[in-house]
């Protein structure tokens, strides 16, 4: 027997392949003759939970990236609006003389923590898109992290960890990444 998913030959009675974890689907035995069956469908496959999510997983992961980075800018100059209550002179990259409160001087470290976080989503997302070894591991990262970005961050994070974190996951991911 061979594997439809992966096409690894697979010992007779086996249930699982070996190599990317996919259920095997015994062939039906031939009917007696004289006998008209009705006609023959395909056989359904199964195709795997990974390697049926990992491209949207991925795609998700590049618009979370770009999500962040937007919604980072649009409360960056909705933030500089209300805290310096004036849209006119250098607004809104000149600091026109810090007029804000003392605790903007923490306003680098934000902005500096959400660019790399978005730009660790972007990156989890083309590992995944392009089945690196080591993305599965960065994404389920990031998607803990993500749980607490509520809403968009949370449905994201509880996708991703529902597709990669299971253990036969790994197998299948191992073996697609392979493949590549």
């Amino acid at each position: 027997m061979v594997c439809q998913a992966c096409g690894t030959a697979v010992e007779n009675g086996g249930r699982f392949c070996p190599h990317c974890g996919a259920q095997i689907f015994s062939q039906p035995a031939p009917p007696p003759m004289g006998y008209a069956p009705y006609p023959a469908y395909p056989p359904v496959v199964a195709v795997p939970r990974v390697q049926r999510h990992l491209q949207s997983v991925g795609i998700l992961w590049c618009a979370f990236g770009a999500f962040r980075v937007l919604s980072a800018l649009l409360g960056f100059f909705v933030f500089r609006a209300v805290t310096w209550r004036h849209f006119g002179g250098d607004w809104p990259f000149g600091w026109g003389g810090m007029h804000g409160p003392s605790w903007m001087a923490l306003l680098p470290v934000f902005v500096t923590m959400t660019v790399v976080m978005a730009g660790l989503a972007v990156f989890a997302g083309y590992s995944l898109l392009n089945r690196k070894p080591w993305g599965r591991m960065l994404t389920i990262v990031l998607a803990v992290l993500a749980l607490f970005k509520f809403p968009v961050g949370t449905a994201l994070g509880i996708y991703t960890l529902w597709v990669l974190a299971p253990m036969n996951s790994a197998a299948e991911y191992d073996a697609i990444a392979d493949r590549s």
